[in-house]
């Protein structure tokens, strides 16, 4: 069982429970996937990066990439309806859980002067995203082997009816929130 889930169901889940009054342990808010996104518009001239980001992709989430398509044509980025633009992967259960564990403790504190990650990211609902601007954060990613650096971005969607039980609930998590 991922160390995050562990600690999820053994300590979080009573805290919100204290903390937002639930009567129903189904009340408590909690994370449903994590989707992480890579857009890139330079695959419009250049097929070849998409290739290489998807398989970054893939080493990084531990799950195969699935190639998105532009939806609308837009002539003066000289994009075609249906040409490939971008990547993603959509992490679940223990997955998620695994990815976010890494992602927490191991590759957010690898970025250059980190502070923290902005607290006002939320929707509204309780799903957060944040921006990576390199992939070289991830330990997974040989440096050697890296082409071109991408960014990406990562959404975290809980089942949080609003961005205070969201925030708390990834707080808890070891979310390194800036305020």
């Amino acid at each position: 069982m991922a160390r995050l889930k562990e600690l999820y169901n053994t300590e979080i889940v009573p805290r919100l429970i204290k903390d937002f009054g639930y009567r129903n342990v189904m009340e408590v808010p909690k994370l449903e996937k994590v989707v992480i996104n890579m857009g890139l518009g330079e695959a419009i001239q250049n097929v070849k990066i998409l290739d290489s980001a998807v398989v970054e992709l893939a080493t990084i989430s531990g799950q195969k990439a699935v190639i998105t398509k532009a939806k609308k044509s837009i002539a003066s980025f000289k994009l075609r309806q249906g040409m490939p633009i971008g990547c993603m992967v959509t992490l679940r259960k223990d997955k998620m859980y695994e990815f976010l564990d890494r992602l927490i403790n191991v590759s957010l504190p690898r970025v250059r002067d980190f502070k923290g990650v902005s607290g006002k990211a939320f929707d509204g609902m309780g799903n957060y995203s944040l921006g990576v601007k390199e992939q070289l954060i991830f330990p997974e990613i040989n440096y050697d082997k890296v082409d071109k650096i991408k960014g990406m971005n990562i959404t975290i969607v809980t089942s949080a009816k609003n961005d205070e039980e969201g925030k708390a609930l990834l707080k808890l998590m070891g979310m390194p929130f800036r305020n």
